[in-house]
């Protein structure tokens, strides 16, 4: 951030703070202890066996992220004893760097939003998901000490199976995860799994496993922490240049070329967390078909088993840093620039299918060109690996690529698939190769889909609520109106008093849903109340009524007037989060005049007032209408992408099914000639 030209006083500014030999870096000069070591201007710093080397920046001027690319090369040196901070400043320095230091097993503490000067960094850090520690900057060199001599060392080379305690407990901690989640990490490396295990236990000082387990039992919260930990969803656009590299010369040519308007391009990116790599993929099949001047059909299906990582990769927003692993022209091309950083453009974002999908034992998707499942294979043991590869093969394409980490291999398949690039792992299907078809099942896949549109908290037990008693209590303090408590869908949950005035059943139908069950004049006034009520924070003190006055709902025929009032409940905390709606029933007395028209009878009066105040709750009816049809657009569109991709898992089935039919013809028919030949 320092101008080149000019000599840096940072050093001598931060020594004033402390009693520790501050540093300017020089080229090659060794890390020790109790040192500070500062960047110098116009260079960019990486860590080679214990020394810091200085890099001239690609560019003199303009946007440079020297800490980012730091921290990567911290991830590469020190591995899982890497441990960044992330503190006050602007932009979203630090949010790449980062994902590759949690990649590599570190440790990432992020100062408090609120207690830095400037927010920027810190926010861009905590929404990554990826932060262990976010606290006020006074807290961390505690927590940094705890951390480094306090902490658990889980020592498993030695015994690869059994390296911790007692097996067992590691095997009760995945029996939890499976439960919370649905999701067995059983076969997966027992190494790595402990060590992420040990970094939950490090952060909130947990020594014994036991106590861990116990932890997890109370705090059902910690459960999705540690799944998400596990599943160490870190990734960047175009990760590992040059690996996209061999791949931009060597495989999207052969996908896309000779290609007719009537063909389809199909790849399946497994494992895309928040989507860069899906996109990186995407952005250079366009990129090749732009330059060939083609017109053809492009699919990416981009699965993961995180639905977090899913939502923020369907949002299709990055923060501004990428523009270091983007070329420019790409960037330029296919980004637009959006409060502050860079959303997809639509071109690209329309030929992406975002899906939760666990590829372990949901079904694959079928005649692919390309499979991306790039450093997954390397967390899953050898049995799991044997079952995903001919799963793959069975997935591709005759001559369908796939494409893998470079720390991967797929073991002794020769017979399914041959070498393009061992270097770069990638590799080419073999076609009529004799194999077993891949057991598919869609088992649990569409109930793992299924996300329930209010859940209990976490960490409350499902307890059966006596609201009549509660109720009771609280009309004590009110006139004891009729009155409903209705929860955020709508639905009633409790009624007290006689209702039947203003509410009444809905034909052919048993539903519970106040809006359908309001009767004529309610409906406007009860929906704008509610949804006003609902905005509230249930967990702040109340902040008052929600008072619709002079409402008129017709009644046998004729019309009542009623004053309509919500509120939000706060108290007891087993009803937090419902809206208690009294129907206020008066005698209207037509006193009031309009103002400035002395002249008009009290009749209009009244009048006026019942269609000015019905035609501003008609616009607040309107607005929330608006904007829950905006949302509603938007879940259509995430659950149209669902359906899209359970179709391609059940068109897979399907095509195995017929497979396995004319398996069983042609062993009818190898049997009949057999027993032809016997007789």
């Amino acid at each position: 951030h320092l101008d080149p030209t000019h000599r840096s006083m940072l050093p001598e500014l931060v020594a004033k703070f402390t009693s520790m030999q501050v540093n300017e870096i020089t080229d090659g000069i060794e890390v020790i202890p109790n040192c500070v070591y500062v960047i110098p201007p116009d260079r960019d710093l990486g860590i080679l066996h214990g020394a810091l080397h200085l890099l001239e920046p690609p560019e003199r001027r303009g946007l440079r992220h020297p800490i980012d690319s730091f921290f990567r090369s911290l991830a590469l040196e020190q591995g899982d004893k890497a441990i960044c901070i992330v503190l006050s400043g602007t932009g979203t320095e630090g949010t790449l760097g980062l994902r590759d230091i949690k990649a590599a097993g570190g440790f990432v503490i992020v100062q408090k939003p609120e207690s830095a000067k400037f927010g920027g960094m810190p926010i861009s850090a905590i929404g990554t998901g990826l932060a262990d520690l976010i606290l006020p900057v006074e807290e961390i060199p505690e927590n940094l000490t705890e951390l480094i001599s306090g902490g658990r060392t889980v020592v498993v080379e030695q015994q690869p199976e059994t390296g911790i305690e007692n097996p067992d407990f590691l095997k009760k901690i995945l029996m939890l995860i499976r439960s919370k989640t649905g999701h067995d990490f059983y076969h997966y490396k027992k190494n790595t799994i402990v060590r992420r295990i040990d970094r939950r236990m490090a952060v909130h000082k947990i020594q014994r496993f036991q106590d861990y387990i116990r932890y997890l039992q109370h705090y059902p919260l910690e459960i999705e922490t540690l799944f998400r930990e596990l599943l160490i969803g870190v990734t960047n656009f175009f990760r590992d240049t040059e690996a996209f590299s061999a791949l931009r010369d060597t495989v999207i040519p052969a996908i896309c070329d000779g290609r007719t308007p009537n063909d389809e391009i199909r790849v399946w990116v497994t494992a895309c967390s928040t989507g860069e790599e899906a996109l990186s993929i995407a952005l250079l099949i366009h990129e090749r078909l732009s330059q060939t001047g083609q017109s053809v059909k492009v699919q990416v299906f981009a699965t993961d088993i995180d639905s977090r990582a899913i939502s923020i990769a369907r949002r299709g927003f990055y923060p501004a840093s990428i523009a270091v692993d983007i070329p420019p022209d790409l960037l330029q091309r296919y980004f637009v620039v959006d409060e502050g950083g860079y959303r997809i453009g639509k071109l690209v974002r329309d030929t992406i299918i975002y899906a939760e999908q666990n590829i372990i034992k949901d079904p694959p998707f079928s005649k692919l060109d390309m499979i991306s499942c790039r450093n997954v294979l390397i967390y899953m043991g050898g049995e799991l690996q044997k079952k995903i590869i001919p799963l793959f093969h069975y997935a591709l394409k005759s001559g369908g690529f796939l494409f893998l980490g470079t720390s991967e291999t797929i073991g002794d398949v020769s017979d399914l698939f041959s070498v393009v690039d061992r270097k770069m792992k990638i590799f080419k299907s073999k076609g009529g190769a004799a194999l077993p078809l891949p057991n598919l099942t869609i088992g649990s896949a569409s109930a793992a889909r299924i996300t329930p549109t209010e859940e209990r908290p976490m960490d409350s037990a499902p307890q059966q609520i006596n609201f009549p008693t509660i109720m009771e209590k609280l009309m004590l303090t009110e006139f004891t109106p009729p009155s409903l408590l209705v929860n955020r869908q709508y639905e009633v949950v409790c009624v007290h008093g006689r209702t039947g005035k203003f509410l009444e059943l809905a034909p052919g139908t048993d539903s519970r849903n106040l809006m359908a069950m309001a009767r004529e004049g309610l409906k406007v006034y009860l929906s704008s109340a509610l949804r006003s009520a609902f905005e509230q924070d249930a967990s702040a003190p109340p902040a008052g009524d929600i008072v619709c006055r002079r409402v008129r709902v017709k009644t046998n025929g004729d019309y009542q007037t009623i004053n309509l009032r919500v509120r939000l409940l706060t108290t007891p905390p087993s009803v937090q989060g419902l809206a208690l709606v009294l129907f206020e029933e008066f005698l209207v007395e037509p006193t009031e005049r309009v103002d400035g028209d002395a002249s008009l009878p009290d009749e209009g009066v009244l009048k006026i007032r019942e269609l000015e105040h019905e035609l501003q709750a008609s616009r607040d009816y309107l607005r929330t209408t608006v904007e829950e049809l905006e949302t509603s657009n938007e879940e259509l569109k995430s659950s149209n992408e669902e359906l899209q991709s359970t179709n391609e898992e059940l068109q897979s089935i399907n095509e195995e099914h017929e497979t396995s039919k004319e398996e069983l013809q042609s062993v009818n028919e190898e049997v009949t000639t057999v027993n032809c030949e016997l007789e």
